[in-house]
């Protein structure tokens, strides 16, 4: 009987070894994927940023330039055509092969998401990379699971390492890459699979940090803690974003509802129209092209005041929302988190406007409606948390930060579900 159990605790031991060893595996995958990705579209940015820089001015250049987006756009277009798996940032065709009602081949969704963001960023368009990554890592998770042998469930488990690995990668965040491929991919699974996302979300973390450096994706600098009785403001912002989440998504899905019955935006059309309009934007507002990493710092640095930032919100919004609804792909996550940096720079200068609320407490607020937001919108409060909480690097606004996601959270539940049952 000893001899039974004894040999029951060695196997059980051995796949516990062997589960965590596949998940530092795909995590080095994920994470290299990742990080060439991060590369890419690094480049892809500053090569833009070149170009607007070269044809500003100079009416012949620009025209050539709305030739090269038109180009573009057609690449991006074929790409979607040969493997319409790359539409979006790819989270919810990753949900759906995880819980086995869709299949797809990772050969060909790599390059051709690699590419299509690539391009995409290239041409402006106010999308991210962190769904393309986390699609990207759950398709290196898909890769190695074959190259193994592995079955299906084994699959879908390196799938969501993958997935965990490819948010750590993009963020610096392993803490929340696990949490939100358990979160927000796939809920089931037991200790073993927990540990074994946490371990391919830190080693694509490590190897991520090893060659481009661990510094905090937001640099900005929160000088001081709000005070308790500042607290009722949180409970404000929390409703208010949770409100502006179910808006938000209910403007996504209706401006593709109406994208599907225009004849014209059935094709390229759709494509074209939001690579003229960054042609557009480059020319008039270039801060509200990509994800908005530039919008973010002219908030917390003080250069962007009231009237700005709102014209910013309104015009990164509705970008966004056509950028998001033509199918491009590319992530929303990054100019999700810019809409809730404004929407938490507006709140807080509006409170020192109307509440005698002390300016050095806005970029606090920035923060906890990036946080907010995200909760929000992607139904993930614990990631939002945590996300935050590492990529800022601080460690003192814990609490502020729970508060206000789980109340845009709670918010934002409670509205959808009443939207729904109308």
């Amino acid at each position: 009987m000893k001899e039974n159990s004894s040999h029951t605790v060695n196997q059980i031991g051995q796949m516990s070894a062997a589960i965590i060893a596949e998940g530092l595996l795909v995590g080095v995958a994920g994470g290299l994927t990742v990080l060439l990705y991060r590369i890419a579209l690094n480049y892809a940015s500053e090569c833009l940023d070149s170009v607007l820089a070269f044809i500003k001015g100079n009416p012949l250049r620009i025209a050539g330039w709305f030739v090269v987006l038109a180009v573009l756009a057609v690449l991006v277009r074929f790409l979607i055509k040969w493997e319409p798996m790359i539409e979006g940032g790819g989270i919810p065709q990753i949900r759906e092969e995880i819980n086995g009602t869709l299949s797809r081949h990772w050969r060909r969704v790599l390059p051709a998401k690699f590419a299509g963001g690539f391009l995409c960023i290239l041409g402006g368009l106010s999308l991210g990379r962190c769904g393309p990554s986390i699609q990207l890592g759950a398709m290196a998770g898909q890769g190695m699971s074959q190259l193994l042998g592995r079955g299906e469930e084994e699959e879908r488990h390196l799938m969501t390492c993958g997935a965990g690995a490819g948010l750590a990668a993009t963020f610096h965040a392993p803490l929340a890459g696990m949490i939100f491929a358990m979160e927000a991919v796939n809920k089931r699974g037991s200790m073993h699979f927990f540990v074994s996302v946490l371990s391919a979300s830190v080693a694509a973390d490590y190897f991520a940090s090893h060659i481009i450096g661990n510094t905090a994706v937001f640099q900005f600098q929160l000088k001081y803690v709000l005070h308790r009785n500042q607290y009722w403001m949180l409970f404000l912002l929390g409703i208010l974003l949770g409100a502006a989440a179910v808006f938000y998504n209910w403007a996504m899905l209706n401006i593709r509802n109406v994208y599907k019955k225009l004849p014209f935006f059935g094709d390229a059309g759709g494509l074209m129209t939001v690579f003229f309009l960054a042609g557009l934007f480059g020319l008039l507002m270039p801060s509200v092209l990509g994800g908005g990493s530039v919008l973010i710092v002219s908030l917390t640095e003080g250069k962007l005041l009231l009237g700005a930032a709102v014209l910013a919100l309104v015009v990164k919004f509705l970008f966004s929302g056509l950028c998001f609804a033509s199918g491009a792909p590319g992530g929303s996550v990054f100019p999700i988190l810019t809409l809730g940096a404004l929407m938490g720079g507006i709140f807080a200068m509006t409170g020192v406007e109307l509440f005698g609320l002390d300016s050095a407490y806005i970029n606090n607020f920035v923060l906890l409606a990036m946080a907010g937001f995200f909760s929000a919108t992607l139904q993930a409060p614990v990631t939002g948390i945590v996300l935050l909480f590492e990529m800022s690097g601080t460690v003192n606004h814990f609490l502020s930060l729970s508060i206000v996601c789980l109340t845009a959270y709670i918010v934002s539940e409670g509205l959808s579900v009443r939207v729904r049952g109308q």
